[in-house]
């Protein structure tokens, strides 16, 4: 039961995070973007270290299991690596552009 819910807890954050975070700090006036897309990166960035950090202090005290520890440690590392991919990605290390242009093509050949 513990472990159903550390998964449901964990896919809720990410669906917070990369989906209600988005759209809660997007105000948009017809075609005009009043928000700055720097606070939703801003708030991304710090719900992301404060999900892994949350599941870490879990691994580490309040959960008894083994398997259950071993779980929130998991969840910490994806956190983390989410974290690094989306901070790489502000300062321009990597790009999407490859995506890009395969979903254009696939669009325009199907």
């Amino acid at each position: 039961m513990k472990r159903w819910f550390i998964q449901c807890l964990n896919c809720a954050l990410l669906g917070l995070i990369f989906i209600g975070l988005p759209a809660a700090t997007r105000a948009q006036l017809g075609s005009w973007q009043i928000s700055p897309g720097s606070q939703t990166q801003w708030l991304m960035f710090w719900s992301l270290a404060l999900a892994a950090a949350g599941n870490a202090v879990a691994a580490l005290g309040p959960v008894k299991s083994p398997k259950e520890r071993r779980l929130c440690q998991e969840w910490a590392a994806v956190f983390v690596v989410l974290l690094l991919v989306q901070f790489a990605y502000q300062r321009g290390s990597i790009h999407f552009e490859w995506l890009k242009r395969s979903l254009l093509w696939l669009q325009k050949h199907l």
